[in-house]
């Protein structure tokens, strides 16, 4: 029996690959990925609004794409040889990617670094409606405008330009300070998404030479989950776990970290940086590395539940591409499972990780909280005989009431609450100091 080709329906199958679960900031990293794999050093987000004619540009400075290859870059399961640390995989990224949030996607390349020799194709949902085929649609010179060329006319590179953003700006025709807005807090999540997604690119940190990354031109700083420049940060011991799965084997590094409390940050501005996107709660747990890039962002895989007690943990789980049957990456590189056969490990692993982000994070206010003292000094309670209020000319006996109907304060329970907060302050030797202190004020 001869087999029978079967030809899915352009029309249909294109508008179900719009639904893959991108959001605007991760649709823009995966786009990304494609021009780090490209070996780009410099990438450039801009973001037009302009009504009906609003638009989204990524432009790269890499290593660009002869016809040929582009051509195949557009095919949705498009087929090349990826190296060991490329953060592709499926050949689908940046069509469904771009496509979840626009109706015309189109790609511009300049491969030769002497002449602008510059080749593009477009996917148009609305000429797929009309012939119903897998058609891509040569950019000419008259369709190939300035916003695509321009950014092309000085080096090698590619531009991916998004246009007729429907399911960006959630209207059909969006005009107005509202999708203005829209677009404007828009802009402020994909900067804080890149900025902690590519850190370690941005950083260095990768392997590879520093990343720039533009938003309408303005420079993203890296995001340090980790906190590692602030002083009280505790960077514990690594464990690496040897993982064989389907033939292929590698390397998982498990980094823990433990961040300092709020109040010990050197900065309020560092410590609500430290918050990250999502806020404290949500940011504990496991950030998951593949080939540097991060793929999850806090949580514990089922592993234990977020809890306030534990929010300061935060650990890095670094993977080779050559494991990702293992963790079950999915396509938008947006989901991750830890493997079965290192659970067990990973959760008795970070049992001493979760103990001592408990005990960092339950430990009394700062020493800067109680009353205030002379640099180098104590701070001392009020003594009984300081605290009293005098009554309009006379002593008060204790008990007596006084002028406001309010009895006066317990000073023996202020002194014991004072003594306790002082206690919880002290570190190692200064434990025995501060209770021969408290000791004689006691006495006296």
């Amino acid at each position: 029996m001869t087999a029978v080709e079967s030809i899915p329906s352009a029309r249909r199958l294109i508008r179900s690959l719009r639904d893959m679960g991108y959001d605007f900031a991760q649709a823009v990293a995966d786009v990304v990925d494609n021009a780090v794999t490209a070996k780009a050093s410099s990438i450039s987000i801009d973001i037009e609004f302009d009504g009906d004619d609003s638009w989204v540009r990524i432009a790269d400075n890499g290593h660009g794409m002869r016809p040929e290859t582009l051509r195949e870059a557009m095919r949705f399961g498009s087929s090349r040889d990826y190296e060991e640390d490329d953060l592709g995989k499926f050949g689908l990224g940046l069509k469904t990617a771009s496509l979840s949030q626009c109706q015309c996607l189109s790609v511009a390349s300049r491969w030769n670094r002497e002449r602008a020799d510059i080749a593009g194709y477009s996917w148009d949902l609305d000429h797929i409606d009309r012939t119903n085929k897998w058609e891509i649609i040569p950019l000419d010179r008259e369709r190939s405008t300035a916003v695509v060329r321009d950014p092309l006319k000085d080096h090698p590179g590619t531009v991916v330009l998004w246009r007729r953003l429907d399911r960006l700006l959630g209207y059909k025709h969006p005009y107005g300070e509202t999708s203005r807005k829209r677009l404007a807090q828009m802009c402020r999540e994909v900067e804080m998404h890149l900025a902690m997604v590519f850190h370690r690119f941005l950083a260095g940190e990768a392997g590879r030479r520093k990343l720039k990354i533009f938003v309408n031109g303005n420079a993203i700083a890296p995001w340090d989950p980790f906190c590692r420049g602030e002083r009280e940060t505790q960077t514990l011991q690594q464990v690496i776990f040897e993982l064989e799965h389907e033939g292929a084997r590698g390397a998982v590094v498990m980094e823990p970290f433990i961040l300092p409390p709020q109040d010990a940050f050197s900065s309020k501005e560092a410590a609500d940086a430290a918050a990250g996107p999502n806020k404290w709660n949500p940011q504990q747990g496991f950030y998951i590395y593949r080939a540097g890039r991060m793929i999850q962002s806090g949580g514990w895989s089922h592993i234990r539940a977020i809890d306030e007690h534990t929010k300061l943990a935060r650990i890095a789980v670094s993977f080779s591409p050559a494991l990702d049957e293992a963790f079950k990456v999915n396509v938008a590189k947006m989901r991750v499972q830890l493997p079965e056969a290192i659970r067990d490990g990973i959760r008795n692993a970070i049992i001493p990780v979760v103990k001592l982000a408990r005990e960092t994070y339950d430990r009394k206010p700062r020493v800067a909280l109680l009353p205030p003292s002379r640099r180098g000094e104590i701070a001392v309670p009020p003594s009984p005989a300081d605290s009293r209020e005098p009554l309009a000319g006379t002593e008060a006996a204790d008990g007596a009431a006084r002028p406001s109907g309010r009895p006066r304060p317990d000073t023996r329970q202020t002194f014991d609450e004072w003594s306790s907060l002082l206690l919880a302050e002290a570190k190692g030797s200064e434990v025995e100091v501060v209770k021969g202190v408290i000791g004689r004020l006691r006495r006296r």
